[in-house]
């Protein structure tokens, strides 16, 4: 490759102090001096002198083209016999979520007065619309300009391991430049196969979707830890800490969250993701230490059975529950939540105030309002795969707008996981300043909780927006 590479150095170098200052005549393929006397330009044969056998016409057309023509072809850009779906004629404040699965053509229309947007006679994709019908027919409250909050994680380059054991792919700032604390990478470990050893220059939270993996780790110290983790189950290497990941008799695929958005600079060995040999059923055959033992301290476990953990549920809304080091203490600066909304519910309006917000989206459909001050606010939609960015102190929601529940994990570079609920604050806010300030009515003052919420339970009908009685006052 050296010598390729000093060859076609030469040649060029050859090329460039040989010719004159020239300038190319795309329609006739000719060359003439142009420019300063300094000026440097090769004096190439036209690419498109010959044309290929058989073929007809012209590349470029010529000068009689230019300017006014006196004998226009008018065409028409009208949309015809087009549909709107249910709430897309109603108020553009109430933001409304639109179902364009009900017709063919979505229309980037909301309102009747005033009304916002106008069709949209293509070229265009519709299952992107569909897919994403706020940031196609935004709500009227969206204003300003918001860092994009969302990447599909199934249009991430996909990285496949050797003799079909597997696959990575990954979101980092390169694909969501918002995402500034926190990345993620999606990986698929088939039968047996493993994630070989390894280590990160940032820390690894894992979260496993399905299946079984044995995963196994040696610190500085030389003390050794292994462990069997399912799906639902969590782990935490540190940064530095060499590991390694082996998938069970039944494969898995499983979530990585990594507290350095440049993931890239992972260390990545060749093999990557390889085939391996069955791990032996009983674990504690693969249970080696050394002279310093296995880790035995709480903040040298390495793993944590999330899924044997019962949720807080709230009736009619949902669920959630929450990891962070104050009962994993090896996790010293993630924690997570995850976080079932039923259909029409939400996770209620609130904001982080010491990190970032990173999610990923299990299932369900979803739509976030991201409000950042001074007077900026943008709605972004979700499905599964889908990767939610939130900055720290941006207030939001996270709204269920399908028929099943959405699951989903929201993650924070943080030592415990925290939050401001607005409801919340308003209702601990003396009576009256709330009222002098937001105009509220007593009987809306009076059902603002004193509790944190964290989900309120909403009507399934998306031209219903009436959540004033979820609070239970």
């Amino acid at each position: 490759m050296y010598t390729t590479t000093k060859l076609y150095a030469v040649l060029s170098l050859a090329l460039l102090t040989s010719a004159s200052p020239i300038a190319h005549d795309k329609r006739q393929g000719n060359v003439y001096p142009q420019g300063p006397s300094d000026a440097v330009v090769l004096d190439l044969p036209s690419a498109t002198a010959v044309p290929a056998p058989g073929a007809s016409g012209d590349l470029y057309g010529t000068s009689d083209l230019l300017g006014y023509d006196g004998n226009p072809v008018k065409g028409s850009a009208v949309v015809q016999n087009y549909r709107l779906v249910p709430g897309q004629l109603e108020a553009t404040d109430k933001g409304l979520e639109l179902d364009f699965n009900l017709v063919d053509k979505p229309q980037p229309i909301r309102g009747t007065e005033g009304m916002s947007g106008g069709t949209d006679p293509g070229p265009d994709t519709s299952r992107y619309d569909r897919l994403n019908s706020d940031v196609f027919a935004a709500p009227g409250t969206d204003t300003g300009g918001v860092a994009n909050a969302q990447w599909p994680i199934g249009l991430s380059h996909n990285r496949l391991g050797l003799n079909g054991s597997g696959w990575a792919r990954q979101q980092n700032a390169d694909v969501l430049p918002a995402a500034t604390q926190l990345a993620g990478v999606d990986m698929r470990l088939s039968p047996n196969a493993y994630r070989e050893l390894h280590w990160h220059q940032a820390g690894e939270w894992g979260f496993v979707f399905n299946g079984s993996l044995r995963v196994a780790l040696v610190d500085e110290a030389g003390q050794s830890f292994i462990d069997d983790i399912n799906a639902g189950d969590v782990w935490y290497f540190p940064p530095g800490v060499p590991h390694s990941i082996q998938a069970l008799d039944q494969g898995s695929e499983f979530l990585l969250v990594f507290d350095d958005v440049d993931v890239t600079r992972s260390f990545k060995p060749m093999k990557y993701i390889f085939p391996g040999n069955a791990a032996p059923p009983d674990i504690a055959e693969q249970n080696t230490t050394g002279p310093a033992g296995p880790t035995n301290q709480p903040d040298t476990q390495y793993t944590y059975h999330w899924s044997q953990q019962e949720p807080l549920t709230i009736p009619g809304a949902g669920s959630l529950k929450i990891v962070d080091p104050t009962t994993f203490p090896a996790s010293a600066d993630i924690s997570a939540a995850l976080v079932t909304i039923h259909p029409g519910a939400m996770r209620e309006l609130h904001w982080h105030p010491h990190s970032d917000e990173w999610n990923f989206f299990l299932s369900g459909t979803a739509r976030i309002t991201v409000y950042q001050a001074p007077s900026s606010s943008q709605t972004f939609d979700y499905g599964p795969g889908d990767v939610g960015y939130i900055p720290m102190t941006s207030s939001h929601y996270i709204e269920n707008t399908g028929s099943e529940d959405v699951v989903l994990l929201e993650m924070l570079k943080a030592p415990q996981f925290t939050d401001i609920s607005v409801a919340q604050w308003l209702g601990l806010t003396p009576k009256q300043v709330v009222k002098d300030t937001l105009h509220l009515p007593d009987e809306v003052v009076d059902n603002l909780p004193k509790y944190k919420p964290y989900l309120i339970s909403g009507p399934t009908n998306s031209t219903d927006t009436n959540y004033t009685k979820s609070f239970g006052q």
